[in-house]
């Protein structure tokens, strides 16, 4: 994915660091940091962590926005496979929401100072890593649309793809509130809402809203 504010002089700075095992290293630095000093860390600390001085850190990526943009796609990319892999096994339809849901909630968890680096601090300070995380989530919404229709949970690809995107946006916010409360409120409490919420909204995304009426 191209930034979109990219530069002829960010393009030959990506181009520069075109090593996969050394760009790998470096962003491992940037996760170690930021992990360790929370959405505030600094592009200084993490130079310091890889080894290298600030300006050999951007050539790699081409700027602050390139390894912002890294960053993000490198972590939305493992978010939407672990959801992907719970969502498409053959099991019920409440046994994979749940797994699914759990699976989301347990690794923003995980990474809670990533996490909150790309969606909140990296997201406001930079168009391109906003844009990352958009994708992101449509790709979740898509994904989710998709085995929907396969699966005929939603005759209506229309239905389902806006079905989808509702709950991932519920889930995603959700989890956003909770992640704030963790220490009253238990991850499995708020899956439990969840599942029976995107569960209770399905028959009307299937064409069956006569199972609302009262």
């Amino acid at each position: 994915m191209t930034s979109v504010n990219g530069t002829a002089a960010g393009a030959a700075g990506r181009g520069a660091g075109r090593d996969p095992d050394r760009r790998r290293a470096l962003l491992e630095a940037a996760d170690r940091v930021i992990q360790r000093e929370g959405p505030e860390a600094s592009m200084a600390a993490i130079a310091a962590e890889a080894g290298i001085s600030k300006p050999i850190l951007y050539r790699h990526f081409g700027d602050k926005s390139g390894l912002y943009q890294a960053l993000a796609e490198r972590h939305a990319r493992k978010l939407i496979e672990g959801v992907r892999v719970e969502f498409s096994r053959a099991a019920p339809i409440r046994d994979r929401t749940r797994r699914t849901i759990d699976t989301y909630l347990a690794m923003v968890s995980a990474n809670l100072n990533l996490y909150r680096f790309l969606m909140h601090r990296a997201s406001a300070e930079d168009a391109a890593t906003h844009s990352a995380m958009s994708t992101m989530i449509r790709e979740l919404g898509r994904a989710l649309a998709e085995v929907m229709v396969a699966e005929a949970e939603v005759d209506d690809p229309v239905r389902a793809h806006v079905w989808a995107h509702a709950v991932i946006g519920m889930v995603q916010t959700a989890g956003d509130w909770w992640l704030d409360h963790t220490a009253e409120v238990s991850r499995e409490a708020v899956v439990d809402n969840l599942v029976d919420l995107v569960l209770g909204g399905l028959p009307a995304a299937s064409g069956m809203p006569e199972l609302f009426r009262d």
